[in-house]
């Protein structure tokens, strides 16, 4: 029997780049490769050393080049991709995200499938203007109503999809993540100064939406004598709000870890004492869901797509609220008993 060729984009690439997105290809892909499809992931040029390995657990890894101009780069590597996914005879293309799903008419127009992976709704994020949001909010309507297939990482998005479009054949995959081992070493943590059960952790890429600046601020409210704050995370490249957040955590004394991936990732999340999401927009957050799988105990903001079974009512804060915030914090690592494990 033919194997399907399967051609990726939307994804900044993988193996290790931090985001929802790449740690869902990453998790994704070689499962379908597996399968029997043969799986091509077009990543963004720039992201990954000129030597790195072009393939990944049996999936081709094809580098494109565009340049890193906020707003144009998705879209100029997604439109790139679709030509060469043309170019390699794809059977289907799998795109991620509804900005890049804006040209799902192009990929149709060359004759190819098209599977949509909706991840949110993006033009809710703070840091696009008005004339980002209309296009994202074109590609959620192109993507939507044109893919041969929809797929949404949780049911609130396939819900908002069906009454907004009208289009009921839209499948709930969630994200998920396995269980991790328990952590008998701890010394990748250590070197870093940490102790187990000595810190609180947040996860994520530098941006606003994030609300990194609202922990920071909390942190310096809260009551926890020698307990530290990490923030996990970078922005590539640098940004004047990643810059200010820097700055502030270094007057705050908070610990900026950069990007962690792989063993020290594990280690890190599993020493933690609190693992918090101060997140004013999330589709389905993969890194609450890898706290909530090695049990560790939870704050996180109250957002619809936070929501989640196993969570304590008491975790919660309203978003930018740093008083909130700390107030939950202070309880969540003293009194909330450890949340549900989950297999997604």
């Amino acid at each position: 029997m033919k194997r399907i060729k399967v051609y990726v984009t939307g994804t900044r690439g993988i193996p290790d780049i931090q985001g929802g997105v790449e740690t869902h290809c990453r998790e994704l892909y070689p499962r379908l490769q597996a399968l029997g499809c043969d799986v091509t992931v077009a990543r963004r040029k720039g992201y990954f050393a000129d030597n790195s390995s072009h393939t990944y657990r049996g999936v081709a890894l094809r580098d494109i080049a565009v340049p890193r101009i906020k707003g144009l780069e998705a879209f100029l590597h997604t439109f790139l991709a679709i030509l060469d996914a043309r170019r390699h005879n794809a059977d289907v293309v799998h795109i991620h995200a509804i900005g890049p799903g804006i040209f799902v008419p192009l990929a149709r127009l060359l004759g190819m499938r098209t599977v949509v992976t909706n991840h949110g709704a993006d033009y809710r994020r703070p840091k696009w203007g008005p004339v980002a949001r209309a296009i994202l909010r074109l590609g959620e309507r192109w993507s939507t109503r044109m893919s041969h297939a929809v797929i949404a990482i949780s049911p609130g998005i396939a819900a908002e999809l069906r009454e907004r479009y009208g289009r009921k054949d839209i499948s709930v995959i969630a994200n998920g993540v396995g269980v991790p081992a328990p952590v008998n070493d701890f010394g990748l943590i250590r070197e870093m100064g940490l102790e187990p059960d000595g810190y609180i952790l947040a996860l994520g890429r530098l941006s606003r939406e994030k609300g990194f600046h609202d922990l920071i601020e909390a942190y310096r409210l809260l009551d926890a004598a020698g307990m530290k704050l990490v923030i996990a995370g970078s922005a590539i490249p640098p940004t004047p709000y990643s810059r200010q957040l820097h700055d502030l955590a270094h007057r705050a004394g908070v610990m900026m870890a950069g990007e962690v991936h792989g063993e020290k990732l594990r280690q890190l999340m599993g020493g933690a004492a609190l693992f918090v999401l101060p997140s004013y927009h999330e589709g389905l957050s993969i890194s609450l869901l890898e706290a909530m799988a090695a049990g560790r105990r939870i704050a996180l903001s109250d957002i619809p797509a936070n929501r989640l079974p196993g969570l304590h009512r008491d975790s919660f804060f309203p978003p930018g609220n740093p008083d909130a915030m700390a107030r939950v914090m202070t309880v969540a690592y003293t009194h909330l008993t450890l949340p549900t494990k989950l297999e997604v």
